[in-house]
């Protein structure tokens, strides 16, 4: 058998507009649901980070949050843990990586229910590094899906290998990067991917295939693609007795601009099952204890010899980048000061506003659109800069109100000068032709 385990990413900042978040829903997510609804057998893993709920909920979007939880209910879909806020975790310290994973968890129980679950994590933009493994097995994960180009040995097929930290193990999956950035970037159709699976087995008896990109290429970043690509592979994947009332319906809706797969094709996908990942645990043996390479699911060969693992997020030549992590550990430290100084009802007051701001400030959105590879906007660059200076705002107005040595006080007062003078230094950059 060929197990093919798909993996959608959801996921909007927490700076999106509405009108944009009420196009995504419309072209992408609720269509999702919709061929997941129609399509019993199609399963898939998702990653929805908790920030994403949270602003469904509040945009009146309930009937999304509805319907993923109603698809894990019947056992067509699991979900992943994450970052609740989408940040780079190797780039943060380890207390900010748990607290972000326990955020999440905390926010898309209440907003999912029950069916929240999750067995499996999914680290934002596949940031992986060593220091981000702890957080991820002390709140109960057991395995962790990370970028191909991570693989440091052969490419499992029909092995699951784990990652060891002080004797505590989790296993590790890898995206076959190629074959998902073919299917982001329409470099395959559904009879192409049916076609590459068949052939996976080889020499092995059993092999696995996991494949992961953002939900939102389907719809939005791709017209129709959820239709032209997703349902298509999900109907030639159906056991024949579920087809045909399916087939009759998309008959009678005449849609002329795809090909329904024929039922003979089933005979060349009948050894391709479709499952989520965390099955695959229960049907692959283990491999080796291995450690994955620092990389991200946007990391090239090129990157890695040139010790650039998080290339959009933290380029090394990247003058803007490097300003801004600036900013945001000065962001971290003054904020964890004033947590730890806060000592009357003023203090508290301002810290905890700064802790509530901080965790939003850490989204990795801000430091992509500064990306000299991919995008540039200087707004989105701005507006992430100005969610830092809040948090800085409020945790220096706790230290100065807290009973905090005026030695403790003077040293965090030249650290907000020297943020100010790199908010400024950011701010030139983005007026350069």
């Amino acid at each position: 058998m060929i197990y093919w385990a798909p993996l959608l990413h959801f996921y909007q900042p927490p700076t999106q507009l509405h009108w944009v978040l009420n196009k995504i829903c419309d072209e992408s997510y609720r269509p999702l649901i919709k061929i997941f609804r129609e399509l019993p057998s199609a399963k898939v893993t998702v990653n929805i980070n908790g920030i994403l709920t949270e602003l469904l909920w509040e945009h009146g979007k309930k009937d999304i949050l509805k319907g993923l939880a109603e698809l894990a209910e019947r056992g067509q879909l699991e979900f992943t843990g994450s970052g609740n806020y989408h940040p780079i975790l190797p780039l943060i310290p380890q207390r900010e990586m748990k607290r972000q994973i326990t955020l999440n968890h905390e926010t898309n129980k209440r907003m999912l229910g029950k069916v929240y679950s999750p067995k499996g994590f999914f680290p934002p933009e596949m940031c992986y590094s060593q220091e981000i493994v702890k957080p991820i097995i002390e709140t109960g994960h057991q395995w962790l899906i990370v970028s191909g180009i991570a693989c440091p040995v052969e490419w499992p097929l029909d092995v699951i290998h784990e990652i060891d930290i002080d004797g505590q193990k989790l296993a590790v999956f890898f995206r076959d990067d190629i074959l998902s950035n073919k299917i982001s970037f329409q470099g395959i159709d559904a009879a192409g991917f049916l076609a590459h699976l068949a052939q996976q087995n080889g020499k092995h008896k059993d092999v696995y295939v996991v494949t992961a990109m953002d939900a939102e290429t389907f719809g939005h970043h791709i017209k129709h693609w959820e239709e032209l690509f997703l349902e298509e592979v999900f109907e030639a994947l159906e056991p024949v007795e579920h087809l045909g009332q399916r087939v009759k319906q998309l008959q009678l809706l005449a849609k002329e601009h795809r090909d329904i797969l024929s039922l003979q094709a089933k005979k060349e996908t009948k050894e391709i099952e479709v499952v989520t990942i965390s099955q695959l645990l229960d049907i692959f043996p283990r491999g080796s204890l291995i450690e994955p390479k620092p990389s991200s699911w946007s990391t090239t060969g090129e990157d890695l010899k040139a010790d650039n693992p998080y290339p959009l997020w933290a380029e090394a030549n990247n003058q803007i980048h490097q300003l801004q992590w600036e900013h945001m550990n000065i962001c971290i430290d003054m904020v964890a000061k004033a947590m730890k100084w806060a000592d009357n009802e003023n203090s508290k007051y301002y810290a905890n506003i700064a802790r509530g701001l901080l965790d939003r400030a850490l989204h990795s959105d801000q430091f992509w659109w500064a990306s000299e590879r991919t995008a540039w906007d200087i707004n989105l660059i701005n507006k992430g800069l100005m969610q830092q200076t809040e948090a800085l705002l409020n945790a220096y107005k706790a230290i100065k109100t807290s009973g905090a040595s005026d030695e403790e006080k003077s040293e965090c007062y030249y650290r907000e000068i020297a943020a100010r003078n790199f908010r400024g230094k950011i701010r030139d950059l983005l007026f350069r032709e």
